[in-house]
């Protein structure tokens, strides 16, 4: 880590992390009145997320130089996914019917329309927006922000290699990425939050998604036992485990695509953290079938929100809050896009009464991808997070396509 931030050593920033996670837990569930109404506004997780953000901003802890974001999203959330989906039923998630993967793709099509859209609005205020073809202009950097809103950092990464993006509109627009990225995460946390009143107001047919949740808290009533030291040592050998297997395996799979079948780099299969999503997803749910999918019944979801409670904390030192003032054009670009976006996954959530669940999840699977798409899931109920990962996957899948149409899209506007 760099000198200039007050703590450089990663064990003090975990324990500050820590502190914070178990501070907010702690006062989130006190019956003090002051503490009763905080957080009858404020969403814990939100908090969980806000205040690292606070650490970075102000010099406490450098977020980019720290490891901790990249220990969590490699060890921590492989164990977290394969503990969550160990105990999903695959049926039920299915019986959600098609209303989650509509609401995904409309959250797709809003990003790919929603860059030439931004890109026109906001050169009414800066010309020099438009016109440039070097590989430093404007639309080129988009395209880079659109494979990340779409699909992740590998198809952020294809982008920029599809359209040779420069080096320095590539860096502006991974600042744009993460803090308007990180913003409409916060606002999806908050209004997860008050589900229950937006899904009422909007007439939305939540039937479905009670009687999955209905059915895990049935589950958890009838099944449910104080866990021994054996049962967590349980729980923590099949995440670890599987976790350990999927690296093996991303480390040979990943470079065997891209030495052998390059062209694969557009569908992701070049990169190792895609294969780590996909192997301890699908090692999950064929666990969801075997008598491992009884560790749920001693808190294995449990554990797993822990280390997925210490990933938002990771996630939110990246956030500095100042750098908005830094390049204030771009990040009005960032947010006209995703103000397209999120206006009509909101218009489709009306016309189709999807619940506000089917509406954050699908844009967080675009937005966030399998990091942070789980985190908004279970924002709603830890069962739900299932979801979140599977549409997550499925926004690997489409990335490179659609940011390439995107890319089409925003040349022709700027061109």
């Amino acid at each position: 880590m760099t000198t200039s931030a007050m703590v450089s050593n990663d064990a003090t920033a975990l324990g500050i992390l820590a502190v914070i996670l178990g501070f907010v837990f702690y006062t989130s569930s006190s019956t003090h009145p002051f503490w009763q109404k905080f957080y009858k506004y404020i969403p814990a997780l939100l908090l969980c997320y806000f205040l690292p953000s606070l650490l970075n901003t102000f010099g406490v802890i450098d977020g980019h130089a720290s490891q901790l974001y990249f220990v969590a999203s490699r060890y921590l959330l492989p164990a977290c996914l394969v503990l969550l989906i160990l105990s999903v039923d695959l049926k039920a998630i299915l019986s959600l019917g098609p209303k989650a993967v509509i609401m995904f793709l409309t959250g797709t099509l809003g990003i790919v329309i929603g860059g030439p859209i931004a890109l026109l609005s906001v050169s009414m205020i800066d010309p020099s927006l438009l016109g440039g073809n070097g590989p430093d202009a404007v639309w080129r950097g988009m395209t880079t922000l659109a494979g990340s809103w779409i699909g992740g950092g590998a198809n952020q990464a294809a982008m920029k290699e599809i359209y040779e993006v420069g080096g320095e509109i590539f860096s502006v627009m991974v600042t744009v990425d993460v803090i308007v990225a990180n913003i409409w995460m916060a606002v999806l946390l908050f209004m997860a939050s008050k589900a229950k009143e937006i899904d009422a107001r909007t007439g939305a047919d939540t039937t479905a998604i009670e009687a999955l949740k209905e059915k895990v808290e049935k589950y958890h009533a009838e099944n449910s036992r104080i866990p021994s030291l054996r049962d967590i040592m349980l729980i923590v050998a099949v995440g670890f485990g599987v976790t350990g297997f999927a690296h093996f395996a991303a480390d040979f799979l990943g470079p065997f695509f891209e030495a052998n079948y390059p062209w694969t780099e557009d569908y992701s299969l070049t990169s190792k953290f895609f294969w780590l999503v996909v192997i301890v997803t699908t090692i999950g749910l064929g666990l969801s079938f075997s008598p491992v999918r009884h560790l749920e019944a001693s808190g294995a979801s449990k554990i797993a929100s822990a280390f997925l409670y210490i990933l938002v904390a990771t996630i939110g030192l990246h956030m500095d809050v100042s750098k908005v003032m830094d390049t204030p054009i771009y990040f009005l670009i960032g947010i006209v896009w995703m103000l397209v976006h999120a206006g009509l996954m909101l218009l489709v959530a009306k016309l189709i009464k999807a619940p506000l669940f089917y509406m954050a999840v699908g844009s967080q699977a675009n937005v966030g991808g399998a990091a942070s798409a789980p985190v908004v899931a279970a924002a709603f109920h830890p069962a739900l997070a299932p979801v979140g990962v599977l549409l997550a996957v499925f926004g690997y899948a489409l990335g490179t396509y659609m940011a390439w149409l995107c890319g089409q899209l925003l040349q022709i506007v700027a061109v």
